[in-house]
Parts: C-alpha cells; structure tokens; sequence
C-alpha cells in the first residue's frame, strides 16, 4: 500500500456473465482487454490482486440441473467453467506485462498450480496476480462463496465486487426508477431490508470476519482505480459499522 492507494491486498471478484460482454455466452476480447488495462492500473500501483472468476459464460452447474444433470456433476462442470475462464484472463494480463499465477481447488496441474494459502501469499507478494480458479472445488458452493473464502485466507483487505450495476440499490434500479444507490451500508441493514449482494454463505463468512464488501461497476472505465484511490463515491460499501 502507498499513499496512492487505500487497499494493501484485494480480491477482486468477476462474474462469468461479465466476461462474455454483449454476446451473453462465450469471452469477449473486448471486455477481457479493458478488464486487463483497468488491472494492470492498479497492479502498477504495488497493489497486491487476487481475482476470484465465475463460469456462467459457459455453464452453471443450476441451470444444468435444470436440463437433467445431475447436480453435484453440474456443479463440477462451472468449476473447470472457471478454470477456462481464470486461463483467459491470465493470458490476457500477461500480455499487458503482468505476472500471474492460476490456482485451482481441483488439481490439473498441466495448466495451473493447485491451490495452497501459502503458496497463494507468497505469490502475492512477489506482486503477481494470483486467480482462483475451480471454485472451493466442492459443490453447491458459489464462486461468490470462494470469494469470500480465498479473501479471508490470504488475509485480503476488502472484497470487491465487480457487477454490471454501480453499486447496492434500496430496489432493482432496472425495474425501480425510484431505486436509491446506497453509498455506505451496515451488513445488518442488508440483512434487514433482504438486499441482493452476495449469497448468504458468501456474505455470513464476510460478516464475520470483519471482511468489507465493496459493490461497483466494472464496466466503467476507472472506477476500479478510483475505488483503489479511496474515491468514497464509487459503488456502494458494506461494513460493519458506519
């Protein structure tokens, strides 16, 4: 951490959807050029990021219960999802000059290293981009759930959420137009006004670790950097205490 930047360590957490821009399925380059740019500006800061990726761009392990998989052999279908998707972006940020590492909860060790907290931290460290791939490797967990998870164990100092939304609403702003953007929010007035903002596992792990949660829109050039500088205004950040 310098007295540019507000966080030392962060877990930035991608959907799978995100990745596959317009299109709604597969990766788009775009989205994965802007996604490396926006986190090569912090890396170049000395900040420390592990990103935590979703695979619903290819499949969700839910959507295929619904199809007839079963659902635990669902659920390791979106792991390797993650994996594809964790490969992709580590391709992409090296071609911006970064270092990287993909680590995965399920061993394959011909493509990525598998996942030790020491060895996470060390990487860290060392200023490379490390990327968690294959979720917790067990299922009916969440990618936002291994977010959470990875975060606490590499002691990160803040979860940041990168959505298509720029923060938490009292409503869905889509379908709320009096919908208010909440800039700063207690994690017992999410649980009390039931708002949407990670699953309850995801969340009940953060809460309970004093792990803030910080909400914001990826897909706005700078605002990754801004939320880094310690710009209050960017997205919406849940704590403990106000």
């Amino acid at each position: 951490m310098t007295s540019q930047t507000k966080y030392k360590r962060i877990l930035l957490k991608l959907s799978g959807e995100a990745l596959a821009g317009p299109n709604g399925y597969n990766i788009d380059p775009n989205v994965l050029e802007q996604y490396s740019k926006e986190i090569k500006q912090i890396v170049d800061l000395g900040v420390q990021v592990a990103i935590v990726i979703g695979g619903g761009n290819i499949f969700r392990g839910v959507s295929g219960e619904r199809s007839g998989i079963d659902r635990v052999q669902g659920d390791y279908m979106g792991m390797l999802a993650t994996v594809i998707n964790a490969m992709a972006i580590q391709s992409s940020l090296e071609k911006h000059g970064m270092y990287t590492r993909v680590m995965s909860a399920i061993k394959m060790e011909q493509v990525c290293e598998p996942y030790v907290r020491r060895r996470a931290v060390r990487h860290l460290e060392k200023g490379r981009v490390v990327i968690f791939g294959a979720g917790t490797g067990n299922p009916y967990f969440t990618t936002d759930s291994t977010a959470a998870l990875r975060a606490i164990e590499v002691e990160a100092d803040v979860v940041l959420k990168g959505t298509k939304v720029d923060g938490i609403y009292s409503a869905d702003p889509m379908k709320d137009k009096t919908a208010v953007r909440y800039t700063t929010i207690t994690f017992d007035d999410v649980y009390e006004k039931k708002l949407s903002v990670m699953d309850l596992t995801a969340f009940t792990l953060c809460q309970e670790n004093n792990l803030p949660i910080i909400v914001f829109n990826m897909n706005n050039q700078g605002s990754l950097l801004r939320l880094i500088q310690g710009d209050d205004s960017v997205g919406t950040l849940v704590t403990t205490k106000l």
